[in-house]
C-alpha cells in the first residue's frame, strides 16, 4: 500500500542513511503511516514473499506505546529493537510517521546509530 506522503527525497534519504550507517548488513527498508506503507529497500538476495501487512501491522503499535511511555522517567522515545534467530528489526517513530528496518545480526552501537540517523531525516521531513 502505497504512502502518499512519501516524497521521493525522503525515500532517497531514508535508504542514504541506512545503506551508509547498516551498509551490506541491511536486509530491508519500510516507511509506515497509520494508513499505508511501502517496502523502500529489500537486500537482492532475499526474497520477496514476506507479509509485510503483518509486520506493518505490528510496528504500527509503536504509535501507541509513544503515547503509553510519552511521561515516563526513562526519557523520550528513541527506537525499539526486536531480536531474532537470525537477524533484527529496529523501529523509529516520529510523530505521524515511521521506519523499520530489518538487519543482519549487528553489533548495538550500529543499531543507536541508524535509529539516530532515521530519527534526524523523519524529524527533517515537512510531510
Amino acid at each position: 500500500m502505497t504512502v502518499s506522503s512519501l516524497t521521493d527525497e525522503l525515500e532517497d534519504e531514508l535508504i542514504s542513511v541506512c545503506r551508509t550507517t547498516i551498509g551490506d548488513g541491511l536486509r530491508s527498508l519500510t516507511y509506515f503511516t497509520a494508513n499505508g506503507h511501502e517496502q523502500l529497500y529489500l537486500r537482492s538476495d532475499l526474497e520477496r514473499d514476506a507479509d509485510l501487512e503483518r509486520f506493518v501491522a505490528n510496528e504500527r503499535l509503536g504509535f501507541t506505546s509513544q503515547q503509553t511511555y510519552g511521561d515516563s522517567e526513562l526519557g523520550e522515545y528513541e527506537f525499539t529493537i526486536r531480536v531474532f534467530e537470525w537477524g533484527y528489526v529496529t523501529r523509529v517513530i516520529v510523530g505521524d510517521h515511521g521506519v523499520y528496518v530489518t538487519t543482519d545480526p549487528l553489533p548495538m552501537d550500529e543499531f543507536h546509530e541508524v535509529a539516530t540517523a532515521i530519527r534526524t531525516v523523519l524529524e527533517g521531513d515537512d510531510s
